[in-house]
């Protein structure tokens, strides 16, 4: 992919990003390197002036963000990411605002999966802690019953413990068979998870592997990992 925000100049220069079911593909990079534009031209947020996004064997270029969530992309924003006034269980049902089936056992596999969110699913969302706000944020996203699942960084401003059983959820889900498109701040503990990796400098790619593949480089160890 290469493009940019409306007519502005190009932030992503050939990028390739692929993830496969069961997989979970971490974008890791400086600030700046356009972690998030590039999954954000996943989603159709930006124009791809050239390159193609597809999924599931689709050519989904030409979609709305919108279209591309009815075709099976689930998308959890960095920020803004639930709807604080409502309780937990109406952020899952507004999840699953385009599904016409019973949603009623996906919601109790989100719950399965974020037992909190069960505990706490008649209180508003807004009044919850930052690392159960992200469960709701991610639950909300699998009521689509996605085909791919993209988080913008999911551990943002949460403490290391919050972290760490969020990178634990993330995992579950991935096991169900959902690939799992992530950008990442905290590098490291991203790779460590990581089947496929990405660590994007100024829009391309710089370094492509697995996660420990990446994890043992020296000079992605030197450049982005602290040595």
């Amino acid at each position: 992919m290469t493009g940019g925000y409306g007519k502005g100049p190009d932030i992503l220069h050939d990028c390739t990003i692929a993830v496969n079911p069961g997989e979970i593909a971490v974008i890791v990079g400086p600030n700046g390197a356009g972690k998030s534009t590039a999954m954000k031209a996943v989603f159709g947020m930006l124009n791809v002036r050239s390159g193609r996004v597809v999924l599931d064997g689709e050519d989904i270029t030409a979609l709305s963000p919108q279209a591309r969530v009815v075709k099976g992309m689930g998308f959890v924003p960095q920020v803004r990411n639930i709807f604080p006034s409502m309780t937990v269980e109406e952020n899952l049902e507004m999840g699953a605002f385009i599904r016409k089936d019973d949603i009623r056992g996906t919601m109790e596999q989100v719950y399965d999966l974020f037992p909190i969110l069960r505990d706490k699913r008649y209180q508003a969302a807004g009044e919850l802690s930052g690392g159960q706000r992200q469960q709701v944020a991610v639950g909300r996203a699998l009521m689509t019953k996605p085909k791919v699942l993209m988080l913008d960084e999911p551990t943002a401003g949460v403490s290391p413990i919050v972290m760490d059983e969020l990178f634990d959820r993330i995992i579950e889900v991935s096991r169900t068979g959902i690939p799992i498109l992530m950008v990442e701040q905290n590098a490291k503990q991203a790779l460590n998870i990581a089947d496929r990796a990405y660590v994007l400098v100024q829009g391309a790619n710089a370094h492509t592997g697995t996660g420990k593949e990446l994890l043992a480089d020296p000079e992605v160890r030197a450049s982005f990992l602290g040595g």
